[in-house]
């Protein structure tokens, strides 16, 4: 049965970079599969991307030897479990707001007697190179649970969270953090008050010895993420690249045009 090999490398200490899949473009995936990032998530949260053809997408990551997540839609047991089934190598869990959120996650992604995780398919022991049998035995050891903190409640229990045995990472969204703490009268935090936060939910994981990561939106922020002693790193996405090639190459053809807002997370 084939090895985690980044749920390895977040063990050891190391740094792990991976990018965001949500175009659900097949030959757009199967290229960042070859890249070198070492895990691709397909984004389900907020991607319109149907799960026969996240299937797809997951095959072509796992078939070219890179690790695919799956970022479920939320923490609960059908999401988790058709994700799983349909052969990602491991979960990222949106808004954890609570211990008890994060423990829920846990269960849903484990077999008894560790978790609530019912048995079938077939489509996860094809990705891990194995029987059935053998994955249902050694699944719970293999598969990566990142739990995301990006709320003010989140920080808060971000010890409590970290602490949980089978959370193998967590992972800071910092849109959503931004978000989450405007003030009543839609303010955002300061660039110095949402740094503090990120800072609070880094020194939590430390005090628990757990791996902690962040999404970075280009490759010197993700660096620089590392050499601070991050470990699980996004950086960009799909559309993200897209995106921003588009906004270098539009000023040059049409000089004279306002930019484009082209966006992309």
């Amino acid at each position: 049965m084939r090895k985690n090999f980044v749920k390895e490398k977040l063990r050891r200490g190391e740094v792990s970079f991976g990018t965001w899949i949500t175009l659900g473009s097949l030959h757009a995936t199967r290229l960042l599969a070859r890249s070198g990032f070492d895990w691709l998530t397909l984004d389900l949260e907020h991607a319109p991307i149907d799960w026969s053809q996240a299937a797809s997408l997951i095959g072509a990551v796992a078939d070219a030897g890179c690790i695919p997540l799956v970022r479920v839609p939320d923490g609960t047991v059908p999401f988790i479990k058709r994700a799983l089934d349909a052969g990602a190598f491991g979960i990222v869990v949106p808004m954890v707001n609570t211990p008890a959120q994060g423990e829920a996650a846990i269960a849903a992604a484990k077999y008894p007697p560790e978790g609530v995780r019912s048995a079938g398919g077939g489509m996860h022991a094809i990705n891990f190179a194995t029987t059935v049998e053998e994955y249902y035995h050694r699944a719970n050891d293999e598969i990566l649970v990142v739990l995301q903190i990006e709320s003010p409640s989140g920080v808060h229990h971000a010890e409590g969270i970290a602490s949980l045995p089978g959370c193998d990472a967590i992972f800071i969204g910092p849109v959503d953090l931004r978000f989450t703490m405007r003030q009543a009268d839609g303010s955002f935090p300061t660039a110095a008050e949402h740094e503090q936060a990120v800072q609070e939910v880094v020194a939590a994981c430390r005090r628990c010895s757990k791996p902690v990561g962040i999404h970075c939106m280009d490759a010197d922020s993700a660096v620089f993420r590392a050499r601070q002693g991050m470990q699980f790193l996004a950086v960009g996405s799909d559309l993200r690249m897209l995106a921003s090639e588009l906004a270098r190459w539009v000023p040059i053809l049409w000089p004279d045009r306002p930019p484009a807002d082209v966006g992309g997370y």
